[in-house]
């Protein structure tokens, strides 16, 4: 059960401590900060953090796991969870410190995790992600990139965001068959850009690149249920050529943009 559990999230074990050290050090961790780990798996990661953090929580969803790391890490709180459904806004940092997150993400579930820990950014301070090679660029991707879209502008608007590492297949057991990376995030202690309406700001985004070849007023008119004419004339309103595509659209621009719609 445990490792067809394993096999559906698409787990994979970095065992390679190097990398672990050098993902650590993104976020560098010191007795003053809570780290929280998400699929620590066979403990990588996790003996990094114990050695460096002042108080290390790790949440993994295989309970023979959970057994295994409680027994080899006692200094470790090991949650039995979720990570897509875990409550981070539960998190709170320690006095004189910050709280960090740390983990090598199941590939299948990545994008929801991740989604989870941006809703959640206010009990944040930073976090290094390690993610599918394919999904770190889209969330790190400028605007004009081939790959920029929705998941990039709604982390971007929330934080600092860079590809970090590269991390080969051969630093994972058993080695995946795509490529890793992983990114380093800071979250903004404001949104990057005016919001009031953070809501309406992702649909109008989420809008936006739903059908990212038609222009921009005709995938805001489908994506939004308005008319063309009223899509194009809030673009226009913004400073915006309606004729353009999203992913040219810059967060400062798509703020503009929902402020008119």
């Amino acid at each position: 059960m445990a490792a067809t559990k394993r096999r559906a999230l698409g787990q994979h074990f970095l065992r390679d401590a190097g990398i672990a050290r050098a993902i650590v050090d993104l976020v560098a961790p010191g007795p003053a900060d809570l780290v929280l780990e998400i699929g620590p798996g066979e403990g990588a990661l996790t003996a990094e953090l114990a050695r460096r953090a002042g108080r290390v929580v790790a949440l993994e969803v295989d309970r023979a796991l959970v057994s295994s790391l409680r027994t080899r890490f006692p200094g470790v709180e090991i949650v039995e969870a979720d990570a897509r459904t875990w409550d981070y806004g539960r998190l709170a940092a320690p006095a004189g410190g910050r709280t960090l997150v740390v983990g090598n993400l199941p590939y299948s579930v990545g994008t929801a995790i991740l989604t989870a820990l941006v809703r959640a950014r206010g009990a944040i301070s930073a976090m290094a992600l390690m993610l599918q090679r394919e999904v770190a660029e889209r969330v790190a991707a400028p605007p004009g990139s081939r790959v920029y879209g929705s998941l990039s502008v709604l982390t971007q608007v929330y934080c600092d965001v860079r590809l970090a590492l590269r991390v080969p297949a051969g630093a994972f057991r058993p080695p995946p068959k795509v490529e890793s990376a992983v990114l380093h995030l800071v979250v903004l202690p404001q949104p990057r850009v005016p919001l009031r309406d953070e809501r309406r700001f992702a649909t109008v985004v989420r809008a936006a690149f739903a059908q990212r070849r038609k222009m921009l007023a005709n995938a805001l008119a489908a994506g939004l249920g308005v008319s063309v004419a009223t899509a194009r004339r809030s673009a226009e309103d913004a400073g915006i050529d309606p004729a353009r595509r999203a992913e040219t659209l810059s967060i400062h621009e798509f703020a503009a943009l929902v402020d008119r719609l």
